[in-house]
C-alpha cells in the first residue's frame, strides 16, 4: 500500500509546482499519475475483495475519469467531469449502504449537513448561470448525500477513514466550485488538491474494512 501512498503524494507535489510554474502539460501528467495512486491503493486495500469494496472501487475510477476530464479548460468537459464526479460520489454513497448503515446516525447526519449546504448554494447560486444551476444543485445533494452515507457508515461499524475521507472530498469540491464559478486562482488550487487527493486516499485505505 505505500508505494501507492507515495506515488500520489509525490505526484501532488509535481501537481502543486506545476500550478506555480503554469505548465499545464506537467501539471496534467502529474494529475494523472496522483489518480493512479489512488487507485492502486484501492486495490491493495482489498477494494475487489467485496461487494461494497467493487463498488468504491467502480468510485475511484469514476474520479479518476474526472480527474482526467478536467484536465481541459472547456466548458463541456468541465459539464462531463462534473458528471463523472457526480456518479463518482453515487457510487461511495452505494458502497457505504451495501456495507451497512445506522439510518438514525445517516438522518442526523443529513440534518445537520443542510445547515452548511444552503449557505454554499446562495453564495453560488449568483455566480452560477443558465443550464449549469441544474447540475449544479443536483451535486451539492448528491454530495450532501455521501458525506451522510459515511457518517451512517461510520456508526454502523466502518472505519473512520470512511467519514474522514468523504468529509475532505467535500471541502474539495468547495475550492472547486470557488475556482470555476466565483473567484479563480491559484489558491483554489494549493487548498483544494491536498484535500481532494487526502480524502481519495482516505477513502481508498477504507475498501478492505466495508
Amino acid at each position: 500500500m505505500v508505494p501507492w501512498i507515495a506515488l500520489t503524494l509525490v505526484a501532488l507535489a509535481g501537481l502543486l509546482v506545476a500550478e506555480g510554474w503554469c505548465q499545464p502539460w506537467v501539471g496534467g501528467t502529474a494529475k494523472a499519475l496522483a489518480s493512479t495512486g489512488f487507485v492502486g491503493l484501492g486495490v491493495a486495500a482489498g477494494a475487489l475483495d467485496s461487494g461494497p469494496g467493487q463498488v468504491l472501487f467502480a468510485a475511484l475510477i469514476l474520479c479518476m475519469l474526472g480527474d482526467l476530464l478536467l484536465i481541459g479548460r472547456s466548458k463541456a468537459l468541465f459539464l462531463a467531469g462534473l458528471g463523472a464526479f457526480l456518479l463518482g460520489h453515487l457510487a461511495y454513497a452505494v458502497s457505504f449502504g451495501l456495507s451497512g448503515l445506522s439510518l438514525p446516525a445517516t438522518g442526523a447526519a443529513a440534518l445537520a449537513l443542510v445547515v452548511p449546504a444552503v449557505p454554499v448554494l446562495r453564495w453560488l447560486w449568483p455566480h452560477v448561470r443558465g443550464k449549469m444551476r441544474g447540475p449544479v444543485a443536483a451535486y451539492i445533494v448528491v454530495i450532501t448525500l455521501m458525506v451522510a452515507t459515511s457518517a451512517g457508515a461510520l456508526a454502523a461499524g466502518a472505519p473512520w477513514t470512511v467519514p474522514a475521507g468523504a468529509v475532505l472530498f467535500y471541502l474539495s469540491d468547495i475550492c472547486v466550485a470557488r475556482n470555476r464559478f466565483v473567484s479563480p486562482g491559484s489558491v483554489n488550487r494549493y487548498v483544494g488538491l491536498p484535500l481532494y487527493y487526502g480524502g481519495q486516499l482516505l477513502l481508498a485505505a477504507s475498501a478492505g474494512g466495508l
